[in-house]
């Protein structure tokens, strides 16, 4: 399949959960830009403001959409939305 979409990921290098969602992307081969905001927060204040006021990581963007966190992208993934955003744009 094709990635027809821009994939950001807003990560720490040591969250469980932000391993979870690269790894779900990796699976995938799915491209995405990450970026590494651990102990930056001015980082993390512009994230924040693009994903509404949530400051967990990771948060991920899919063509510059706010999807949610590791939670949100796995039950995206669970109900085939995931792979709808990204390969059938």
């Amino acid at each position: 399949m094709i990635q027809k979409v821009s994939v950001e990921i807003y990560t720490w290098d040591h969250c469980p959960y932000c391993q979870k969602v690269i790894e779900l992307f990796e699976k995938k081969e799915v491209k995405y830009t990450r970026y590494r905001i651990d102990g930056d927060e001015s980082a993390r204040e512009k994230m924040a403001v693009r994903a509404s006021g949530r400051r967990s990581v990771p948060q991920v963007f899919i063509d510059g959409k706010h999807v949610g966190g590791c939670d949100d992208t796995n039950a995206m993934d669970a109900k085939g939305e995931l792979d709808r955003l990204i390969f059938e744009k």
